[in-house]
């Protein structure tokens, strides 16, 4: 990994990880794929191995990114889904080339065919398109923080999960509440 960058947030779900790569939407905004090095070692974390990537390929993966987070927030609150956020989610997902495999552990790998960005991308856009039609089990969420507002997939058994990340974003609410309590009763 790259030295003087911020660490990635890592989730379950690959579509809406990569989402966040861009943190605190509402506040101090963190990008977590400042340079397309970033967006190799990204992809490596879920194994979708790329040779390299250029700055173009990272302005592609970023306008995924965004389209993506567009496109589950409209589903989270239950709107219609940007006309141009879907556009994007769907160019993508069917320009790389890519396979499902199964290890002999019995898990899904995806096999990109040219270990290039775009088909790394149409993996990620591929999961962006489970996850927002409802093919998967569980629900899509926004985060409760004012100043995060991610989305995530929410696998929990109740489905009524408020934060993207409970180290993260739940545990600062907590402290935050923690905090004001203490203010308002100092004995």
């Amino acid at each position: 990994m790259c030295a003087g960058f911020p660490d990635f947030r890592l989730g379950n779900v690959l579509a809406t990880s990569f989402t966040g790569t861009l943190s605190e939407r509402f506040g101090d905004a963190v990008e977590r794929i400042p340079v397309p090095q970033r967006l190799v070692d990204w992809l490596a974390v879920y194994g979708l191995v790329v040779d390299s990537c250029t700055p173009a390929q990272l302005d592609l993966a970023r306008e995924l990114r965004e389209s993506i987070h567009a496109a589950a927030t409209a589903a989270a609150l239950h709107e219609p889904l940007p006309a141009a956020a879907v556009q994007v989610i769907g160019d993508r997902s069917i320009a790389g080339r890519a396979a499902a495999v199964l290890t002999p552990g019995g898990e899904r790998r995806w096999q990109l065919d040219s270990s290039s960005v775009q088909d790394a991308l149409s993996v990620i856009a591929a999961d962006a398109v489970d996850i927002i039609s409802g093919e998967r089990d569980g629900k899509l969420a926004l985060c409760a923080s004012p100043t995060c507002r991610a989305a995530f997939f929410d696998t929990s058994q109740s489905r009524t999960r408020k934060w993207c990340d409970m180290n993260t974003c739940g545990n600062r609410q907590k402290k935050a509440r923690f905090n004001a309590g203490r203010r308002e009763n100092p004995s």
